[in-house]
């Protein structure tokens, strides 16, 4: 990628500090300077673009000064109102198209689209569903009547279910809705973090007992990876607490066997699909584990590490960060690797709340003194200069995901994402998405969108979205080689997309 020589950057800044310094009035060239500058600091603005690139470009701004004039405004929105208006977008459209590099933010049962869940897994053999006293669902597989579970239903095996009911789609529908948090109020269903967490970790359970039995995990696996390639996406970083699968006589498989079903399957999409850079998986633990879970869990990324070194990435912890346990709660846990010599990449959710001074607020500052590869969310880091300056000299990348923080009730209005800071800053980051499937998003053109037309506005231009695009390929966890080599595809792949855009 073509960026401004630095010479010519301190050219400008000494031109403009030589300005600054006389007392000449109100100058023209002081101000164009000065915005110059502020053009340049910005994601994208150093990106010099070729004259293909150029004319994309102006036809981009031509759509952004309709569209910000258009009214309304969709990232000012709640994303369940502004969806269908995004998808009306020219915008999105160009964005749905434009190879995006890598989803370094996913979680494992949030990659796949909730309908294919419903209308393809709950219609295989052998599947039983009850309903819980909150009106919830629950799935699992089983060759016999399952075992009763504590505040559910009989359970009810879903072929003889469907024959008996007269309105088929209207059982799968509210399936879905259970799967989902869409609701066409969202203000009213959700007036508060915790409200909306707790339905959010609900929709994860109501889909536990799919996901992981054996068979469905390593299709849903392959169909994760298959509605991410068709939104132009060709890497993909999985963060997975990596459950026991199940068979249908009910015994179970370790973790183990998760890791190499996962390789298994990266192996098998990579060959139907050569253009696809591949995935890899950070083991997850949740942060409401005590010392000791934690430790056993760090053990097991080691081991993991060691038995998969190409798909294994690293370790995170996952959950509502508010209600967790802080970062240095696990510092036991988390020195180990380095006790042992073990070089073992930490991914983690930090800064994920909007609740200053308290422990979990500290878990930015923790993340970066525990060596962290990128830091997740990093919502709360424009609150802290100290923390922002040293991931910005150690190059730490933010991981910005727009729809999840705003649908999980961190910021309303996408215009006043913290990130929009950074990106004038910038600082360096990532979009991504999170939990996809959930909110009712793609794999990342919606976020693309929320964060292009959100935090940017007028401000942000193509080089924008090139430097973002790239940033997700140069914040991997791929090897050094691979890497090099993955680039080289994305940038055939993008000067490829804008010379179709302008036909």
């Amino acid at each position: 990628m073509s960026r401004l020589p630095l010479h010519r950057l301190l050219q400008i800044w000494l031109l403009f500090q030589c300005c600054a310094s006389c007392n000449c009035g109100l100058d023209p060239k002081k101000r164009d300077m000065l915005m110059k500058l502020e053009e340049l600091r910005r994601t994208g603005g150093a990106v010099e673009l070729d004259e293909r690139e150029k004319l994309l470009d102006a036809k981009l701004r031509k759509l952004q000064e309709h569209e910000m004039k258009a009214g309304p405004f969709p990232p000012s929105m709640h994303f369940f109102k502004a969806k269908p208006l995004i998808e009306q977008s020219p915008i999105f459209s160009l964005l749905q198209k434009m190879p995006k590099g890598g989803a370094l933010h996913v979680h494992d049962f949030g990659i796949v689209g909730v309908e294919w869940l419903v209308k393809n897994v709950t219609y295989r053999e052998n599947c039983y569903v009850c309903f819980t006293n909150e009106v919830f669902v629950q799935f699992i597989f089983s060759s016999g009547q399952p075992a009763p579970r504590p505040l559910c239903s009989r359970w009810t095996l879903l072929r003889s279910l469907r024959e008996k009911t007269k309105n088929i789609t209207d059982l799968d529908n509210s399936f879905i809705r259970n799967l989902t948090l869409f609701t066409e109020d969202p203000d009213r269903a959700y007036p508060s973090q915790d409200v909306v967490w707790k339905r959010f970790e609900k929709a994860f359970l109501g889909a536990y007992g799919l996901v992981t039995y054996a068979p469905v995990f390593k299709d849903y696996l392959y169909e994760g990876l298959r509605q991410f390639y068709v939104d132009n996406i060709m890497y993909v970083e999985i963060r997975a607490l990596l459950p026991a699968t199940y068979e249908l006589d009910g015994r179970l498989n370790d973790k183990q066997w998760s890791m190499q079903a996962c390789q298994e399957v990266v192996r098998r999409f990579t060959a139907h699909y050569p253009d696809f850079v591949g995935a890899r998986v950070i083991f997850t633990v949740h942060r409401g584990v005590n010392a000791t879970v934690a430790i056993k869990a760090v053990e097991e990324a080691m081991t993991l590490q060691r038995n998969f070194p190409d798909t294994m990435a690293g370790f995170d912890f996952v959950g509502q960060e508010d209600l967790g346990r802080p970062l240095w709660y696990f510092k036991d846990a988390l020195s180990l690797p380095e006790q042992r010599g073990v070089d073992l990449p930490y991914f983690f959710h930090a800064g994920e709340t909007d609740s200053q001074g308290t422990e979990v607020d500290q878990n930015l500052m923790d993340a970066i003194l525990f060596n962290t590869t990128r830091i997740g969310h990093g919502f709360a880091l424009a609150r802290h200069p100290v923390v922002k300056d040293m991931s910005r000299k150690m190059d730490v990348p933010v991981e910005v995901c727009p729809i999840s923080n705003q649908v999980l009730k961190l910021v309303s209005d996408l215009r006043n994402h913290p990130a929009a800071m950074l990106m004038a800053e910038g600082h360096p980051l990532v979009i991504s998405s999170d939990d996809p499937a959930l909110f009712g998003s793609s794999g990342l053109s919606h976020d693309f969108y929320e964060a292009f037309m959100g935090f940017g506005g007028m401000s942000f231009n193509l080089g924008t979205l090139k430097e973002l695009v790239l940033n997700s390929l140069r914040y991997s966890s791929l090897p050094s080689q691979t890497k090099e080599k993955a680039i080289a595809a994305l940038l055939v792949k993008w000067d490829k997309f804008v010379l179709e855009s302008l036909l």
